[in-house]
């Protein structure tokens, strides 16, 4: 963080970095799934206005938000390969978008976590 150049940024972190050591394991599934819907969001932007730069950084942060619930999911759990599916695909989207974006693909994953996160805090 010491070498972060854009405070707004720094700040940022500092708030994210105080939400994840404060927050259980429920707190911090849906704080994934806000940093990656956020990321999704952030890189339809960024294309929209021909901004590479934050379009690759937003998709860097919507893997990195992947790969946390990827490492996340409880093996017990009975909805754990359904999970791991949906991340890998997820995941493998994402991924197919860095060099050949789709804003349509990107669009349809970020709904579809919308809809998900929406019924985890609904139930």
């Amino acid at each position: 963080m010491l070498a972060e150049r854009n405070p707004t940024a720094a700040y940022r972190r500092v708030e994210f970095d105080a939400r994840v050591s404060a927050s259980d394991p429920r707190q911090l599934l849906a704080l994934c799934y806000e940093q990656l819907i956020a990321a999704l969001g952030s890189a339809l932007f960024a294309d929209e206005k021909s901004d590479n730069r934050l379009k690759s950084e937003s998709l860097t942060r919507a893997i990195s938000a992947i790969t946390a619930l990827q490492l996340g999911v409880s093996e017990n759990g009975g909805l754990a390969d359904v999970l791991h599916q949906l991340y890998t695909a997820a995941r493998q989207a994402i991924l197919g978008n860095v060099l050949s974006f789709d804003p349509q693909k990107i669009a349809e994953i970020r709904q579809d976590f919308i809809d998900i996160s929406t019924a985890i805090a609904n139930s």
